[in-house]
């Protein structure tokens, strides 16, 4: 028998096994910690959540509803209808005029304009969460926001990758591509953007599986939570990966 016991160290805690516990044995745990939790004070809330980013958001919400005695709106973004959690609810009448559901298809050129939202703070609370590039963007839009007022939470995604292991590489589209460079602190996803490719993509942190493309050659140095050990012979999540080869080939 094996049981989990959580520690007290730093934002989370620590994780430690313990083995051959008894039945009946006394395990001691600390109490969770809320690192996204929602202010009561705030008058107003824009919630900004990007695909499986939805999740603490609309625990969030259905909280304000049961209160009832705050205005909040919501900002949804996804790649397709498919890839939409919670679709149905974000439609009910009572919700009608506080939901905006936005598609991008995969296509960067049809993603939502978020600066008239965040123009101007006028004493809201903003909290956001998904992918990596949205949250990045939603920082630039709100510098001028009072900092107590902007909340973001990536579960700790930002932390898996080994921003310091990073070192340049090439990928080619294709095994006739073109030599795309890809600086260190550069994604491959965000290489091949900016070389024209549009690559679908949502969470940008390993977790979900949108950006999944074709290994064709080189050795990749997986960085996601998705692919089993066999499905990483040949497949790839750009947006975190990178390559223990000097090159990589990969393809839709």
């Amino acid at each position: 028998m094996i049981a989990v016991k959580r520690e007290a160290n730093g934002r989370g805690g620590s994780i430690s096994v313990v083995d051959d516990v008894a039945p009946g044995q006394l395990i001691h745990v600390s109490l969770p910690r809320n690192e996204f939790e929602l202010t009561e004070k705030a008058p107003r809330y824009l919630f900004i959540a990007g695909g499986i980013g939805i999740t603490p958001i609309r625990s969030m919400i259905r909280h304000l509803m049961q209160r009832g005695d705050k205005p909040f709106q919501l900002f949804y973004l996804s790649r397709d209808p498919a890839m939409t959690a919670f679709l149905d609810e974000w439609f009910q009448p009572e919700l009608a005029e506080k939901v905006v559901v936005h598609h991008d298809f995969g296509d960067p050129d049809q993603s939502l304009d978020l600066w008239p939202v965040l123009e101007s703070p006028r004493g809201t609370h903003l909290y956001c969460c998904g992918p990596r590039g949205l949250m990045d963007a939603v920082r630039d839009m709100t510098g001028h926001w009072p900092t107590s007022a902007v909340h973001f939470e990536d579960f700790g995604a930002g932390k898996t990758a080994r921003a310091e292991d990073n070192t340049p590489l090439i990928v080619r589209m294709g095994m006739d591509g073109p030599p795309i460079d890809v600086p260190a602190n550069v994604s491959i996803l965000q290489a091949l953007r900016a070389n024209g490719h549009k690559i679908p993509s949502s969470c940008e942190s390993g977790t979900c599986g949108t950006c999944r493309m074709k290994l064709l050659a080189g050795d990749a140095d997986h960085r996601d939570f998705v692919l089993s050990d066999s499905e990483r012979l040949s497949e790839i999540m750009v947006c975190v990966s990178r390559a223990y080869s000097a090159e990589l080939v990969v393809d839709l």
